[in-house]
């Protein structure tokens, strides 16, 4: 823990007229940086403004605002925090992740703060690479997080990378410093606590030190990475065009391919900035399908609203603020879906519930869409005679009115409803034990 005592002291060189917001939730982690805040805010007498969002999903969370509430009174420190009321869709670690930055960054510009700190450590550093690595990312992506981050007015820093969980909670026995627990981070049904428990440890075992390594690894990326975005800046300039985040496709397939991925992946920077994590190599190749589409006007979706259109020779980048009417959307072998969920075109899967569909590609036509319900629609179902309306489907689903507007239809190149993913499957659905040679995931 010294090392982070000398990187505040020295090398970010903290000074009086400083002002550092950090985002606590009460945990190990974060009371130990909040701690240190403290202890050095005794000597360079910076500013330090707690900043908590209670996620409001367990019932112990007003007691830990409680508690962090008050340690922050006794200890004269100013406190600041915030209840999310209201989730918009299921992807709840996404969008708790957005609105909580979000409101860190309201408390920065509020006391016009220099710095905003989180206490994310190497564990997490390791954590991150490795759920990234599995699923794909990109070069930059593959880094994980860095521990500083220029963000215009103020940084975002880290300062306990270097730091592993346990040494955290040596510190905080060695200094009695009070925290909370999360019970959440026990249940390996979430997927970074099952890298938690189950790798680390091994990685534990092969080396004491494995977290050194990975934080090598990362700052090699970045290094890396450094290098390209300075070779790719002159050409990413000559042809994207930032104030309408578009580019013309035509110039776009003269570069070379890799600088093709490196324009894409500087481009989805730009508009997810610390949020890039939600952004992987599948993404990048839905793009590239687009924009070699033989279709002159289509679109995909991203993660956080954010939808690529296809119009011509142009390519564009749209976030989505207002409500989106409808859709339609070519599924390739992957699509984001406006509604947080995925659809996936899958090798193998051994459930066989309505979030699953199994398809004869000689009784349809390719390729499949997605796309939102329209006036009249209807779908012959398994074991039936005739059709019956989607209206009809939803109703008997009890699917809540405002949700049947944006829910994905899974059509063929007819406009033939094959599927009404997580509800109802059509007569095109096949059985296990039946010939099919397309597998489709909803989730």
């Amino acid at each position: 823990m010294e090392d982070v005592y000398h990187y505040l002291k020295d090398q970010l060189a903290l000074k009086e007229d400083d002002i550092v917001v950090i985002g606590c939730s009460g945990g190990p982690d974060s009371m130990a940086l909040l701690y240190l805040l403290k202890e050095l805010k005794k000597i360079l007498h910076f500013s330090i403004v707690c900043c908590h969002v209670n996620h409001n999903v367990r019932k112990e969370s007003f007691l830990e605002k409680e508690f962090l509430e008050n340690w922050c009174k006794d200890q004269d420190l100013v406190f600041e925090s915030m209840v999310i009321e209201h989730y918009g869709d299921d992807n709840f670690h996404n969008e708790a992740r957005t609105i909580r930055y979000q409101y860190f960054e309201e408390i920065v510009l509020k006391y016009q703060a220099n710095y905003l700190m989180t206490a994310h450590h190497a564990d997490d550093l390791v954590e991150t690479i490795l759920m990234r690595l599995v699923r794909g990312s990109s070069l930059i992506g593959y880094a994980g997080f860095q521990q500083f981050v220029s963000r215009g007015s103020y940084s975002l820093v880290r300062p306990f990378i270097t730091v592993t969980k346990g040494e955290i909670y040596e510190f905080n026995e060695k200094y009695q410093i009070p925290y909370v627990k999360d019970s959440s981070n026990e249940k390996e049904k979430y997927t970074r606590n099952r890298y938690r428990k189950r790798i680390l440890p091994f990685l534990q075992e092969e080396d004491s030190n494995y977290h050194e390594k990975f934080l090598k690894f990362s700052k090699m990326l970045i290094k890396y990475n450094h290098y390209i975005d300075q070779q790719a800046m002159e050409v990413f300039h000559s042809i994207y065009q930032s104030n309408q985040q578009a580019f013309l496709i035509s110039k776009f397939l003269e570069i070379d391919e890799v600088l093709q991925e490196k324009v894409l992946n500087s481009i989805l920077a730009s508009i997810y900035q610390d949020d890039l994590m939600l952004i992987h190599d599948r993404h990048i190749e839905l793009i590239q399908k687009l924009i070699r589409s033989k279709k002159k006007n289509s679109s995909i979706f991203l993660p956080n609203r954010v939808q690529v259109v296809k119009a011509y020779d142009v390519l564009s980048f749209q976030i989505q603020t207002g409500d989106i009417a409808s859709y339609e959307i070519e599924l390739f072998d992957y699509a984001t879906l406006p509604n947080g969920k995925i659809l996936e075109r899958v090798p193998f899967c051994s459930t066989n519930g309505n979030d699953v569909c199994r398809l004869n590609s000689q009784e349809i036509s390719l390729p499949l869409y997605i796309r939102t319900r329209k006036y009249g629609d209807k779908m012959s179902l398994k074991g039936t005679v005739g059709h019956k309306k989607l209206k009809d489907i939803f109703i008997d689903s009890k699917i809540p009115m405002q949700e049947r507007e944006l829910w994905p239809v899974v059509v063929d190149a007819t406009d033939t409803i094959v599927w009404i993913p997580g509800i109802k499957k059509s007569k095109f659905n096949k059985q296990k034990s039946e010939n099919y040679d397309i597998i489709v995931k909803y989730y």
